[in-house]
């Protein structure tokens, strides 16, 4: 069905305008006819609706059939106008057709001229409208290309990929008047399509996701060919009835739906195409430009991480020269507690002992002196258990924002009123020993480079070496000494196990050295025939019978491996004595003061955690004993050290003798002229150092 036209008659013979009206409509059916007695009372009905054509007459009282036209022109110059009257003359038709009436018809008799009228004014509107429509179409068209290069714009300076999405499927939504639009975009982490923005005038319910191969989206994205689909199963959900599916790279899909029954037009198509493309360009720019923000991002870091390594290699190569001429623990850690806390990086440092812990800081530096001691009141002190932690897992403790960490709501006020929120904890260690934990507070959130933290980490370890080598040094100008007995039950411990089976027990009567091997002299009651209850035991090498007495024996055992001499060897720990019995083992070791005797504790319980301190008490030596043992360091080469130790422990200087020369040089695997020669000398150095140079020397 046509649609309908409106139609104005204008005639001052009331009528006459309505035999007009009633013939028209007559003569077509789509002619809906209404009629004005004047020319003002027209003018008010095209106010009022909107009018299709006017036919006019022209001699009327206040508005001629012209004057009108003139009227309407002012507001609509294409309306179609028909000048229909009785008059008649050249003149007349001249002066309408130059005013602008889109057709000129003169009344004559009979039906026929209502034909000829009905046919000019379904010419005339059909005209009128395809040219409107057309204008309006231009005008869309315009507005369109102008406001999607508006919109390209806005594409170009969005800043995130999914900002870009949402400008891309709300353009072709409102712009293009697309009804549905989605954007998918490529994860190549999961392999996947996943919609990323979409935008509709009624709801869809278009799939979140696609996984690689599945369906015409892959198609169009691995292709890169755009496709339209009419009908089916549309990605887009039900509601539409014609798709388009247009890739945009390597970035994903941009798809389009309609529910128009013949799909997208041209034009239209043609601007959804340029739509994608502007929108693949700003993905690419986009995607540049967050690669060169990153890059940026990564050298200024790299930049601010290397201006703080210079900065920090400067400082440890201080803290080096200074520990390096310092003659006691205590200079070490006051030089690193002052070369750490003079700089503007860090806001003050201070050392904790792996013994006391809180409750004495060693050294400080850059704080109130009151401030720690607050520290060390606190029962509840989130600086104990980081230490704690440190010490356990020898390691570099970080925590990247005391206001929010857990534990440490209490140091706000502190960190506030300090300036610090980074807190770093340092173990000092040489791998086994441990000499405490130094904390390093530090300005800002998480402010401690990768790169700094391995610096850290590599002068804890300077720092514990630097203190072991002075303590070592002090240690052997010093008598005094620190006794500690230790109760082990673990059977690991190849003394337990020995003592197991051994009535009466067992007792280690000494260790030394051969060629980086240990060897141990154990005594067993005189029933006891220790090689043979050893013979299967891969912790012994060898065992053999040094010297036989009416109530025990000596034996000799080279050990394959026996992990508490070497945790003793690493902090230069003597072994006293060490006694076996039912499973249960007392060991008394002679610790050089001052030693870190917790974390020799540890590392003990670590090889053998069925261990426990049982006492800790103060021993000193004479000044000649002190000297005699330096004196033999000194002037014994290895061969007689080991050939005097071997004498003392054997009982070969007791009478009677517990063991000969022979049998000494058999147990070492020398020839016995070999073993007496290394014996006599060793005797002679010691009976020299008594009787021919003073100890003071």
């Amino acid at each position: 069905m046509s649609q309908p036209i409106t139609v104005l008659v204008v005639d001052n013979e009331p009528s006459s305008a309505e035999l007009v009206a009633e013939m028209l409509e007559r003569e077509r059916d789509v002619l809906v006819v209404e009629s004005a007695t004047s020319g003002l009372e027209a003018l008010e009905r095209i106010e009022k609706r909107p009018i299709d054509c006017i036919v006019s007459d022209y001699e009327m009282p206040e508005l001629s059939g012209l004057e009108l036209l003139e009227r309407v022109r002012e507001h609509n110059p294409e309306l179609p106008f028909i000048l229909f009257t009785g008059q008649g003359s050249e003149e007349l038709a001249s002066e309408a057709i130059a005013a602008g009436v889109t057709q000129y018809s003169q009344k004559t008799t009979g039906s026929e001229q209502y034909a000829l009228l009905a046919n000019q004014i379904t010419n005339a509107v059909s005209q009128y409208r395809t040219k409107s429509a057309l204008r309006e179409s231009e005008r869309r068209y315009e507005k369109t290309v102008t406001t999607l290069h508006e919109a390209t714009r806005t594409l170009m300076r969005a800043e995130t990929k999914a900002e870009i999405y949402r400008q891309a499927v709300e353009t072709a939504s409102d712009i293009l008047e697309t009804p549905v639009a989605v954007a998918y975009a490529f994860d190549p982490g999961a392999g996947s399509l996943e919609r990323t923005a979409s935008s509709a005038r009624e709801p869809v319910d278009s799939a979140s996701s696609f996984e690689r191969g599945e369906g015409r989206i892959w198609d169009v994205f691995s292709t890169g060919e755009s496709l339209t689909v009419d009908g089916g199963d549309a990605i887009t959900g039900p509601v539409s009835r014609s798709e388009l599916l247009v890739p945009l790279g390597a970035h994903g899909v941009v798809v389009a739906g309609t529910t128009a029954r013949d799909g997208f037009d041209e034009p239209i198509a043609e601007l959804f195409y340029v739509l994608a493309a502007n929108t693949e360009a700003a993905l690419d720019r986009a995607e540049r430009e967050h690669l060169l923000r990153e890059h940026d991002r990564t050298l200024t870091r790299k930049n601010e991480e290397l201006t703080r390594l210079n900065h920090i290699n400067e400082i440890v190569r201080q803290i080096n020269h200074g520990i390096a001429q310092a003659s006691c623990r205590s200079e070490i850690e006051s030089t690193v507690c002052d070369r750490l806390a003079d700089t503007d990086r860090y806001r003050f440092a201070w050392i904790a002992s792996s013994d006391d812990g809180l409750s004495e800081p060693r050294a400080w530096a850059g704080v109130d002196p009151c401030y720690l001691d607050r520290i060390g009141d606190d029962d509840r002190a989130p600086e104990g258990a980081l230490i704690e932690q440190t010490l356990a897992r020898k390691d570099v403790e970080v925590v990247r924002n005391v206001l929010e960490a857990d534990g440490w709501d209490r140091r706000r006020t502190d960190a506030l009123t300090y300036g610090f929120q980074t807190v770093v904890a340092v173990p000092l260690t040489t791998g086994k020993q441990q000499y405490g934990v130094l904390l390093v507070h530090l300005g800002g959130v998480d402010s401690l480079g990768d790169g700094e933290y391995e610096v850290f980490a590599e002068l804890g370890e300077t720092i514990g070496h630097a203190i072991r080598s002075v303590e070592r040094t002090r240690a052997m100008l010093t008598d005094s000494r620190l006794e500690i007995e230790l109760e082990c039950r673990d059977d690991r411990l190849l003394l337990n196990r020995l003592g197991e089976h051994v009535d009466g027990g067992v007792t280690v009567e000494g260790l030394i050295d051969r060629d980086g091997t240990t060897v141990a002299f154990v005594s067993a009651p005189s029933a006891v025939d220790l090689p043979t209850l050893i013979d299967d035991r891969a912790a012994v090498e060898s065992a053999s019978l040094v010297s036989e007495g009416e109530d025990e024996r000596l034996f000799e055992l080279t050990l394959a491996s026996m992990p508490i001499v070497d945790v003793l060897r690493s902090y230069d720990v003597r072994l006293r004595t060490a006694r076996a019995n039912a499973g249960s083992a007392t060991l008394v070791l002679e610790v050089p003061q001052p030693t870190e005797t917790r974390s020799l504790v540890e590392a003990v319980c670590e090889e053998y955690p069925a261990t426990e301190l049982v006492a800790k008490r103060e021993t000193s030596r004479t000044r000649s004993a002190r000297q005699l043992d330096t004196y033999l360091e000194e002037r014994l080469t290895d061969r007689q050290l080991e050939a005097l130790q071997a004498a003392h422990y054997s009982g070969f200087f007791e009478w009677p003798r517990a063991s000969t020369g022979e049998e000494l040089a058999d147990a070492l695997d020398v020839s016995a002229p070999t073993y007496h020669y290394h014996l006599r000398a060793a005797e002679r150095k010691l009976v020299s150092l008594v009787f021919d140079s003073p100890l003071d020397d």
